[in-house]
């Protein structure tokens, strides 16, 4: 038996006629008569008792009916379930943000989450890109959002570059640096605490060829932490140097340093290759599309 015919049996059974349910649901009688037919062949049992000119439920039919009934309408719910999850109304997605991109949307996407999809459960999880990708193969999380550098290629991971931020140095405003008329060496970085979550390898062979072996992150970073938040309030209270995106502090003043860093962060998001993807994850992609801009 198919949702179909449980359907054409719902509507003879409501009007008691062939003809007007034939119509009601566009079809010729002799149609919905095969169909009821062939329903009643499947059973084994009549369903429809003619009496004078209406068609009536046998015992046997006004049980198939009620049944008949809470399957339609069960079905008619999961496909009104998987339209929401598609259409981002509802569902569940879980999160991973690294350290940057977690600064920069979690908060927003939060907000545009409660705002705009209330029915969507959001589970956000923040940490070590490492740490994250463990949970997302564990299927603990469904995507992450994290600097693509720091995710070893893998063939069960898929990463796609969804936004490309500038990085660069940046004090607090008063900084005794700031009073400088000529470029900023690295070295004159050094005589400050110089403060940045960690680093990928690519970054760090950046600064390496810009400003010599001194400045590889192991050497040259005196605060660490994974929090950007945390790093820029502490930079906001004191002269440490802050190593991170512009975007991530926009009330920091930005250094110019000679020669200048030319470095970037590259925001991907993170998938596993062949699973399906969560409902919710063009929100995300058109948040991130709308906020990680420099």
């Amino acid at each position: 038996m198919t949702l179909v015919q449980l359907r054409h049996l719902i509507a003879l059974a409501d009007s008691g006629s062939f003809s007007r349910s034939a119509e009601a649901l566009f079809l010729t009688q002799p149609a919905l008569s095969r169909s009821i037919r062939a329903l009643e062949d499947e059973l084994g049992q009549p369903l429809f008792d003619r009496v004078g000119r209406r068609n009536e439920l046998t015992p046997f039919g006004r049980e198939v009916l009620a049944r008949a009934r809470q399957l339609v309408f069960e079905a008619e719910e999961l496909a009104a379930s998987g339209r929401q999850m598609r259409e981002g109304q509802a569902g569940r997605l879980r999160l991973g943000l690294g350290s940057g991109p977690g600064a920069l949307l979690m908060t927003p996407l939060l907000l545009h989450m409660a705002t705009q999809h209330p029915k969507v459960q959001v589970e956000i999880a923040r940490g070590q890109t490492g740490l994250l990708v463990e949970q997302l193969r564990g299927r603990q999380l469904d995507a992450l959002v994290v600097d693509a550098r720091s995710v070893e290629p893998a063939t069960d991971l898929r990463v796609d570059a969804l936004a490309e931020l500038r990085g660069t140095f940046l004090c607090r405003p008063g900084h005794p640096l700031t009073r400088r008329r000529k470029a900023i060496a690295f070295d004159d970085l050094r005589a400050w605490p110089i403060a940045s979550t960690p680093l990928s390898d690519e970054v760090g062979r950046i600064l390496i060829e810009r400003y010599g072996p001194a400045a590889h992150p192991s050497a040259s970073v005196t605060l660490r932490c994974e929090e950007i938040a945390s790093l820029v309030d502490a930079v906001r209270g004191s002269d440490a140097i802050l190593l991170a995106i512009r975007k991530a502090a926009p009330d920091l003043v930005e250094l110019t340093v000679s020669p200048p860093l030319a470095a970037s962060a590259r925001f991907g998001l993170v998938t596993l290759a062949g699973r399906a993807e969560a409902p919710g994850l063009p929100i995300v992609r058109r948040v991130m599309d709308e906020l990680l801009r420099d």
